[in-house]
């Protein structure tokens, strides 16, 4: 990155791209890539541990760097991404990899991101036929709670033993939430209505814990309490369906434009409904937000350096600066516009990626069928 009095070294490859777009490579802020390889084969999916409290459990351990999925993603702009377990209620520990590497080690951008947690619907259904099963789902949420909160304090006494006490017996579940209680690394929490939410901001600063909010599908009615608090919010999949009656069918594509507009930090996600292969769609999601009042830079920020914001990782991808990974991507029209979006190159870290898979091997096998 520089101008026209930069030093290039002599036996440097030359690739003319005059007249096309280069951008930051797009990151996936919430994904299970390489956990699962085919959902409808149990013995693919390893996304999820059985027991409830698993913040020591690390996705990365789990990842696979052969997935066949891996590259039909990569080759639409999306160089890294945050592989996270899910399930339970703390799912464990997410990691930041590059979406090119022969080893996990080779692909690993940070090992350990943070912890996740999923925080209970505060909502049981009412059940007016038989009032015992709405007092049944009133109790599992009122144990769930119970369960978190204990789970921090038992984090909180190991902390408090270790540092008295070097020779304590490790408890890998209560190290894994020591830099969290530290504030060294931020606590995940996926909560999706605003009851939810309002009790996982109040437990995070009881606490003064760092929270970073995922999914949020009813973060406009809470949107000055993450203002207040200085929340970042990794948005669920905006092209999804309103969640409420009451909300126009555009309401997901206004989030964005209306988080911008607050002041409140975000990055979008394509986590839901279709699974991890439909991650690629990710520079899409940040196209209709800009077409539906979202700055262009802005939308584009959604998708690249805010998500390298809230996963700490901004000194090393998100944007074209000197000194940061040269993780970037060519493509000769819009990279948000799925008419335009057409990727030439791609680099991760220099490394010039093979942008083959296997949709563009089976295209160009179907197409000599009836030659």
């Amino acid at each position: 990155v520089g101008d026209a009095d930069t030093a290039v070294p002599q036996d440097a490859q030359v690739i003319e791209i005059r007249g096309k777009h280069v951008y930051p490579g797009i990151i996936s802020p919430f994904s299970q890539l390489g956990l699962v390889e085919i959902g409808a084969v149990r013995s693919t999916r390893d996304v999820a541990e059985v027991d409830d409290i698993n913040p020591h459990v690390k996705a990365a351990v789990a990842y696979n760097p052969d997935s066949e999925i891996i590259p039909t993603v990569r080759s639409n702009g999306i160089t890294t991404a945050l592989i996270t377990p899910v399930g339970g209620i703390f799912s464990g520990t997410s990691s930041l990899v590059e979406l090119d590497g022969w080893t996990i080690e080779d692909a690993t951008v940070k090992n350990s991101v943070g912890v996740h947690l999923n925080w209970p619907d505060m909502n049981p259904p009412r059940n007016l036929k038989d009032p015992k099963k709405e007092k049944e789902a009133k109790e599992k949420i009122k144990n769930k709670l119970q369960k978190i909160e204990k789970a921090m304090e038992d984090a909180e006494m190991y902390r408090r033993a270790k540092k008295a006490d070097k020779n304590i017996k490790i408890d890998l579940r209560w190290e894994a939430l020591i830099p969290v209680l530290d504030g060294k690394t931020p606590l995940f929490v996926h909560a999706a209505h605003a009851r939810q939410i309002e009790a996982a901001v109040d437990f995070c600063n009881r606490r003064n814990l760092r929270m970073v909010l995922v999914e949020a599908t009813d973060v406009l009615q809470v949107l000055p309490l993450l203002k207040k608090h200085n929340i970042p919010v990794i948005l669920g999949r905006i092209h999804s369906l309103p969640a409420h009656e009451y909300q126009g069918f555009d309401h997901f594509f206004h989030l964005p434009a209306e988080l911008a507009a607050a002041g409140v930090k975000f990055c979008l996600s394509n986590s839901g409904f279709f699974g991890n292969w439909d991650e690629r769609n990710i520079p899409f999601l940040a196209g209709t937000a800009a077409a539906f009042g979202l700055e262009k830079e802005t939308a584009l920020r959604s998708v690249t350096l805010s998500a390298a914001e809230i996963l700490g990782v901004a000194d090393r991808i998100g944007s074209l600066n000197a000194g940061k990974d040269a993780t970037l991507v060519v493509s000769s029209g819009d990279i948000l516009d799925v008419l335009g979006n057409d990727i030439e190159y791609e680099f991760i870290r220099g490394r010039k990626v093979n942008l083959d898979n296997r949709h563009k091997q089976m295209y160009y096998k179907y197409r000599q069928k009836y030659k």
